[in-house]
């Protein structure tokens, strides 16, 4: 796949292009195998892209990452089940041949007081290409407010790297949160950036406080641009899985524009078992490290894979509309050894599909969920029947449903995406809008899909001129 290009001379973000997935027929394969996945780094990238005055580019518009940004309604867990399920359809509006599929799971949200203590080593890029004001100022910013939301039984580390890396802060009690406070606040920009070095200190500061009842997590704030280190990027991934399987995750929080390296955040936080977030403003960190907190630092399940199973009789093809760089081959769907993602409680995981049905009025299929406890090295399945067959039209079908398209489609047409390239704008806009009721996150996406329009229209009048 190719690398996004340049979107300026003098540019040097990196995004990568994984493709479009293709619609499939389902006598041929009517196994659709997908590991989970909770980022939403590519969403807040096109919020900031959009809010500047520029449409996001498309390879790094993720749709699975625009769909899970926000929330929707699902039922508590039934039974020992660490999941619940929601999975419904209605016609495809913009496209009467075809209908739309929804197939969400989450996890029950725990109470802060619920959370197992958490040792967090903050990894802080202080290079020179971090000191614009949406870098490491903004970075400061955000792990004040994790820093504030954290519990008295957790503790806290600072590492800095930047040609180097350098203990800022020791591991520490949260009861001296002021101390750690202190120490964010001192942190400044200079040098060149030795990433690996850095992730080798804070992954044995990590490694001590390792022990069963507990979380320890490295939390990673740069922008992306490793540019020096000891070790080759391979050999970092490397190192960065090898921590993982021992029960040290990582989690990369990505801040600014001009040199950020998307692929390199998302591959990091993969590779970590952990989760790739992109913060534009001090509202973006309050919801990270603030709202959804104990989602972000501990794991409820992990290599969780979804395999829906279309019935041959009712669905003649389908698309996976996002989910490419998440690909699992249908075999490896009950390989305990091939992984999966990671989802923390108060996760939700949502897919869309578009398919085309050999038959009406009949449900579509059944989704399996195979995941391993966080502390557990076999995994379990569970497993959801559609209960009802597709909605007489999308108008009639659940809100969340509604709302959950309507942003698949905005992301697949500003992905480029052939199958939706003759998806309107204004059409989207209007589903949305009706779908979005007083939620401040789906209100927002009104905002970014008018500026959408406008970037999209005066770009097509400069071509022509």
């Amino acid at each position: 796949m190719a690398r996004e290009p340049l979107a300026t001379p003098f540019s040097t973000e990196d995004y990568h292009d994984w493709g479009k997935n293709p619609w499939i027929d389902t006598a041929e394969d009517h196994l659709s195998t997908f590991a989970a996945d909770v980022d939403t780094a590519s969403y807040t990238i096109a919020r900031k892209k959009l809010e500047g005055g520029e449409l996001p580019p498309p390879a790094s518009v993720r749709v699975e990452e625009w769909v899970n940004y926000f929330h929707y309604a699902f039922p508590l867990p039934a039974g020992d089940s660490h999941f619940s399920a929601v999975i419904d359809a209605a016609p495809n509006p913009f496209d009467s041949r075809r209908a739309v599929l929804r197939v969400g799971v989450a996890t029950p949200a725990k109470a802060p007081g619920e959370r197992l203590p958490a040792n967090l080593v903050f990894l802080v890029d202080v290079s020179g290409s971090m000191d614009e004001p949406d870098k490491l100022p903004l970075a400061k910013q955000a792990l004040r407010v994790l820093v504030d939301h954290l519990n008295a039984h957790d503790t806290v580390a600072l590492v800095t790297y930047a040609g180097g890396s350098r203990v800022i802060l020791p591991r520490t009690s949260i009861d001296y949160k002021d101390k750690i406070l202190a120490a964010i606040d001192q942190l400044e920009s200079n040098g060149s950036t030795a990433m690996a070095a850095g992730l080798d200190t804070a992954y044995e500061i990590a490694a001590q406080s390792l022990k069963p009842g507990t979380t320890s997590r490295v939390i990673v704030c740069t922008d992306g641009d490793a540019n020096v280190g000891p070790h080759s990027y391979e050999d970092l991934l490397k190192i960065i899985d090898g921590h993982a399987r021992q029960g040290v995750t990582l989690s990369t929080i990505g801040f600014g524009m001009g040199n950020y390296k998307d692929t390199t955040m998302e591959q990091l936080a993969d590779k970590g078992n952990g989760n790739n977030y992109y913060i534009d403003s001090p509202a973006a960190a309050e919801r990270i490290f603030g709202e959804q907190l104990t989602s972000t630092l501990e794991v409820a399940a992990k290599d969780v894979k979804l395999q829906f199973d279309f019935d041959p009789q009712v669905v003649a093809r389908y698309r996976l509309i996002g989910y490419e760089n998440r690909a699992v081959a249908d075999k490896d769907f009950k390989n305990d050894q091939v992984g999966g993602g990671q989802v923390g409680w108060g996760h939700q995981v949502t897919a869309m599909y578009e398919v085309e049905l050999a038959h009406a009025g009949l449900p579509l299929g059944t989704l399996h969920i195979r995941h391993k406890a966080p502390d557990a090295q076999s995994s379990v399945e569970d497993t959801f029947a559609m209960a009802a067959p597709p909605a007489d039209s999308l108008a009639g079908a659940a809100k969340d449903l509604q709302f959950a398209f309507a942003v698949a489609a905005l992301a697949d047409v500003l992905r480029g995406n052939a199958d939706a390239q003759g998806w309107s704008l204004d059409a989207i806009r209007s589903l949305a809008a009706d779908a979005a009721g007083s939620d401040p996150d789906r209100r927002e996406l009104l905002g970014l899909i008018d500026r959408a329009r406008k970037l999209r229209t005066s770009t097509v009048a400069a071509v022509a001129r």
